[in-house]
């Protein structure tokens, strides 16, 4: 049994919700700064295209060892959470990423860059144990007919975060601290990524004070050991699909600014090109504050276009405030909008239905990317970004849903596909270096391709996972 104090707290969330939020929107934030450091690092080290792309392979191939190391943990000893429960776990997560920042400082002291793909790996193992630990736990936090619009609320501020990353950050390494003869040097992440570490410590700071429900076992518990999370077919098929997703996503968006650069696209320098990538990330934010109101089963349809039109506008509005554009330069956004609106009624407020709509739609967007020129390949590119909104909450919480006590096990694998990440923008890297940067969008193709498909087989077979369900007592 999972001793759940909630109970006696009267399931009041909102306190724990609201913690959880603030370490998504920093966890979001230092995550897009990888691409922001891609082309900056290309630059100052001479770099390919495949070997600028080995930051997100130390970054994203650090979730594998960790959740490697986890789930090896969880079938010999008993999943780890489960015993020193999701709080610790939270900690430990938060200290392991703040101190892979401070690395950063003798990385750029010294001007190594694989010193620089060593602070990064350090960083990706302490969100590698915030996404064990942190999706979980929200999904614990209330019933788990409402877990994917839960979990769609704390990603839309992780997205917040990687709104204003680009802006922001790109503001400090390529402006405020890069040399005063405008030339590129190391130095100019020392200071940034020192201040990423304060704030972290200062989140830790916070939850360590706020008293979070509990779920972990019983002391008279056994711990569950074994690969029983393994049985569950829609766990694998999600897994695949957390792979592709994330590779997908972290490819596009590695590829923004240098794509954006092409004399055939734009031809926009980094100063400039990093606004767009804002829109790209402010895209996902958008869309996942209206996953939350859409997949919320209890709000009636009325109620749900009222919320969705206001939260729309009022993000819209936010990004508009953050980015330095004019509203003529960022008024297509408004058709993506409209698009995501229709998508969503499309998908019926069902999760995996939904999530195939998305995915379709993002397969026609790359493909339009990689065939047209000018402003209708950027459009494209940029719109993707709101279609990948709720695809990380869909796919999580479709993979972990009815595992029972394997939960955090089954967890631990959705999080070790997040090798994707790693793995999909070193390939397109290849890709761009031999045929050239819009041609290797093929990649991202294939990706979106497969999570059309899980949306399908999870539509399909809902029937199959409902009766998991019922198994495992839920």
């Amino acid at each position: 049994m999972i001793n759940n104090e909630v109970k006696s707290q009267g399931r009041n969330y909102t306190v724990p919700l609201i913690t959880i939020t603030l370490l998504f929107f920093m966890w979001g934030f230092i995550t897009c700064m990888n691409d922001i450091l891609i082309p900056y690092l290309k630059q100052l080290f001479k770099l390919t295209f495949f070997e600028s792309m080995l930051v997100q392979f130390c970054f994203f191939g650090a979730y594998f060892i960790g959740s490697l190391i986890y789930f090896f943990i969880s079938i010999s000893k008993g999943d780890p959470i489960n015993k020193v429960g999701y709080k610790k776990g939270i900690l430990f997560g938060i200290f392991l990423a703040a101190f892979g920042c401070i690395l950063f400082y003798p990385a750029a002291t010294f001007s190594y860059y694989p010193l620089f793909l060593g602070a990064l790996f350090i960083l990706g193992l302490g969100f590698t144990v915030l996404q064990i630990t942190a999706n979980a736990y929200v999904s614990l936090l209330g019933s788990e007919e409402s877990a994917s619009s839960r979990l769609n609320m704390t990603q839309a501020f992780n997205a917040f975060g990687t709104t204003i990353a680009p802006v922001l950050g790109g503001h400090l390494i390529f402006e405020f601290f890069s040399s005063p003869d405008g030339s590129f040097s190391a130095v100019a992440t020392r200071i940034p990524y020192l201040i990423f570490a304060g704030i972290l410590l200062l989140v830790a700071l916070l939850i360590s004070r706020v008293k979070l429900p509990s779920f972990q076992m019983n002391e008279d518990t056994e711990l569950v050991k074994g690969w029983g999370a393994l049985q569950f077919s829609h766990l694998k098929f999600g897994v695949f699909a957390m792979f592709c997703y994330v590779g997908g996503e972290v490819a596009v968006g590695s590829f923004i600014i240098s794509f954006l650069e092409q004399p055939q696209v734009m031809g926009f320098n980094e100063i400039i090109s990093k606004n767009y990538l804002s829109l790209y990330w402010g895209g996902a934010m958008i869309g996942r504050f209206l996953g939350a109101i859409s997949l919320n089963q209890s709000i009636s349809q009325g109620k749900k276009v009222i919320y969705m039109l206001g939260a729309a506008s009022l993000v819209f509005l936010v990004i508009f405030s953050i980015v330095d554009l004019t509203f003529a330069q960022i008024s297509f956004f408004i058709v993506f909008i409209v698009l995501n609106f229709i998508a969503f009624f499309i998908g019926k407020a069902a999760p995996a239905r939904t999530l195939s709509v998305f995915a379709a739609i993002n397969v026609i967007l790359l493909i339009s990317a990689m065939v047209n020129h000018g402003e209708l390949a950027m459009y494209s590119i940029l719109g993707i970004g709101i279609f990948n909104s709720i695809m990380f909450s869909n796919i999580y919480t479709l993979a972990i849903s009815g595992l029972g006590k394997y939960t955090s096990q089954g967890s631990s694998l959705v999080v070790m596909a997040i090798l994707g990440g790693a793995i999909v923008p070193v390939f397109q890297g290849y890709l761009a270096d031999q045929f050239g940067v819009q041609h290797s969008f093929i990649i991202p193709v294939f990706c979106y391709l497969v999570i059309l498909i899980f949306g399908a087989y999870c539509t399909k077979y809902l029937g199959h996972v409902e009766a998991v369900e019922s198994k495992s007592g839920h």
